[in-house]
């Protein structure tokens, strides 16, 4: 989850909603994140120096948005570097089991 909102705060500033709606479209449905995890992620990024919140508007309180730091976007490289392999090899097991279920 931590890769997925630096991935996406990394284009632009955005709030807890918009980065909620993000990963339920890029996984289809698949992952629906709960405010309940979203948010005290997000404080939790911020306390550590990876991410900068400011309310939207300043003078309302109204929307938390959430911008990357320069310590985040290294983490976020970092993560990436990490997850790669284990992507792949989850790509190639889908595929192996795909094969195996359809060839029968």
């Amino acid at each position: 989850m931590t890769l997925l909102v630096l991935h996406f705060v990394a284009d632009e500033s955005l709030c807890g909603n918009q980065l909620m709606e993000r990963i339920s479209t890029l996984t289809d449905g698949a992952v629906a994140v709960n405010p309940n995890t979203m948010y005290p992620l997000l404080r939790s990024l911020e306390a550590h120096g990876l991410l900068n919140g400011r309310w939207d508007p300043p003078d309302r309180r109204s929307r938390h948005c959430y911008e990357i730091t320069a310590a985040g976007a290294e983490h976020r490289r970092r993560l990436a570097a990490q997850l790669e392999p284990n992507l792949d090899a989850l790509a190639h097991t889908i595929d192996v089991i795909r094969h195996e279920l359809l060839a029968r």
